[in-house]
């Protein structure tokens, strides 16, 4: 809240940078998760030790699409428990459970794939959970110039998570005894996975506690004195004091919104759990409500059946199939992959609050759809010899290429964004728990089909999301509206609504009630200004 911005907010604000880094070691996990066993699986040693698994496209499919699976199982309960226990305690035990099925997976007995499987589904619990929990506690910790960029972290870490899977599976691919392959060649990526869950669980517990959580449970005093430290201000600086009482009408707003829908519930019960699961019964009865977590789903709807991670999950498999039929050769191309999807993530996420989410996804969806088509045609035409068409195995590796630069400036970090922004107050925090739940579940399909689809119809899998990218541009264009710069009530004339009206005129009367608005405007101080060192960011006032 000093009112600067990009690099000078960071310095300004180290020690919540630093909190978000660590906590986006969620992020980190999970890309983690999504590159490393489509690397194993293209292993001699692994082949060797899981024979029936390497030669069934649906084994291959279940061990890979278990862990969405668990995925989708953390997310969705992750976002009642962080309010029934705390954001702490939730990202601890995802850490745990990443543990457990990290050293499940990597201690698995040759020719019994039962801990593999055992361990994907543990490991996608743990992702999920921390996942979803990352961003939220990141949002909650940060100061508001630089929320949306450590936020974001989340998405950056999902990347180098992915390039570090790559690259360490294909240095490990030179493990070897005598002349065979050691099966510590893929053990060690999935032992190397724990470790970083290891430093989260021990780390995450000399992290604070969300202000905004010991607000809602009554502990004021102890949020004061956490965002007091957060900002490296005293506690009674008017600084700390304006976000204080944002976070506290926040908190009011919502338990006032709850007890107007639930009047009974709010009187009886003082359950959380019971109340987290009723807030879930609005979204179905308000049409507005359901037509925008629709809308959020079927964003990530698109970004599944883009085909992004039957590439990613599988990009050595589809490397080789492309004609790079060394182990060698398609875990290195995978490796690239991995630094492309990095080195076009970090700019995409400094310019989307300049350029706009609209015309980033409808390039990032054309650009995407010409490269399937492009790589679908040069399969159909060079797939049954590649041998005889070197250059153009090459000539599909390199359109795998530019498809991963189209998704990461536009599809991947827009989709996340947009889910966060297109929901009024009041359903925020459950529409964007639907919506990335049901990125995890299209997620799980598209990892369990893919390698049925590359076994079955070759080149027609590419030309099968190259269609779905087509109708996904249909979507974006005719529906979605532009969100960059607008405010809740100019979100709900794009859709035709007045919910965030409703919601912002309640909010204000909170904040007067709180005394908000008169700390804001400095009445309460005798009408003195913000001229201090740090100053307060003006288009906080006007928001307000």
């Amino acid at each position: 809240m000093t009112g600067n911005r990009g690099l000078c907010a960071l310095l300004d604000n180290k020690k919540a940078f630093l909190i978000a880094v660590f906590a986006s070691f969620g992020g980190l996990l999970y890309g983690y998760q999504q590159g490393v066993l489509g690397q194993a699986l293209v292993m001699p040693a692994f082949e060797r030790d899981f024979p029936r698994v390497s030669a069934s496209s649906s084994a291959t499919g279940w061990l890979t699409s278990i862990l969405q699976l668990g995925g989708w199982l953390g997310a969705v309960t992750s976002g009642i428990l962080c309010e029934v226990f705390s954001r702490k305690h939730t990202i601890f035990w995802g850490a745990m459970w990443m543990i457990l099925g990290s050293y499940l997976a990597a201690g698995a007995i040759a020719h019994q794939p039962a801990f593999l499987y055992a361990g994907r589904f543990f490991t996608g619990i743990g992702v999920g959970a921390l996942s979803a929990i990352g961003p939220l506690y990141n949002a909650e910790l940060a100061p508001p110039e630089i929320r949306g960029f450590l936020v974001a972290l989340q998405q950056l870490t999902t990347t180098i998570g992915i390039l570090v899977a790559y690259w360490i599976a294909y240095g490990t691919n030179y493990i070897y005894n005598e002349d065979v392959q050691s099966g510590f060649a893929w053990r060690t990526p999935l032992l190397i996975q724990g470790v970083p869950a290891i430093i989260l669980a021990i780390g995450v517990w000399l992290m604070p506690f969300s202000p905004r959580l010991l607000v809602k449970k009554g502990k004021e005093e102890q949020a004061l004195q956490t965002l007091a430290g957060l900002r490296n201000l005293p506690a009674n600086h008017r600084l700390v004091q304006v976000e204080f009482l944002e976070i506290k009408s926040e908190v009011v707003f919502e338990c006032n919104a709850f007890e107007k829908r639930f009047p009974a519930l709010a009187t009886k019960t003082n359950n959380v759990l019971r109340r987290e699961l009723a807030q879930y019964s609005t979204i179905f009865r308000s049409g507005d409500s359901f037509k925008r977590v629709a809308m959020g789903s079927l964003v990530m709807f698109f970004q599944q059946w883009s085909g992004i991670d039957s590439i990613i999950y599988y990009a050595s498999v589809i490397f080789r199939s492309l004609g790079l039929t060394s182990a060698t050769s398609s875990l290195l191309a995978s490796g690239i992959t991995g630094v492309i999807n990095v080195a076009t993530t970090i700019p995409a996420i400094l310019l989307i609050d300049k350029v706009g989410r609209r015309p980033l996804v409808l390039a990032s969806c054309a650009g995407m759809c010409v490269c399937q088509i492009i790589v679908g045609v040069i399969v159909a035409t060079c797939g049954k010899d590649w041998a005889a068409y070197p250059a153009g195995g090459w000539a599909a590796v390199v359109f795998v290429w530019l498809y991963i630069v189209n998704f990461a400036y536009g599809m991947g970090p827009v989709s996340w964004c947009l889910i966060a922004e297109i929901f009024p107050l009041s359903i925020r925090a459950k529409g964007t728990s639907i919506s990335a739940s049901a990125n995890w579940m299209n997620n799980f399909i598209i990892a369990l089909v893919t390698p049925i689809m590359l076994s079955h119809i070759g080149w027609g899998a590419y030309i099968f999301f190259a269609a779905w990218l087509v109708i996904g541009f249909l979507f974006f264009y005719f529906f979605i509206p532009e969100t960059r710069g607008k405010t809740l009530e100019e979100m709900d004339a794009a859709f035709g609504s007045h919910t965030s009206h409703e919601d912002l005129d309640e909010l204000e009367r909170v904040q007067r009630e709180v005394g908000l608005i008169d700390l804001l405007m400095g009445i309460e101080d005798g009408g003195q200004d913000f001229s201090d060192e740090k100053q307060l960011d003006r288009s906080h006032v006007e928001q307000l």
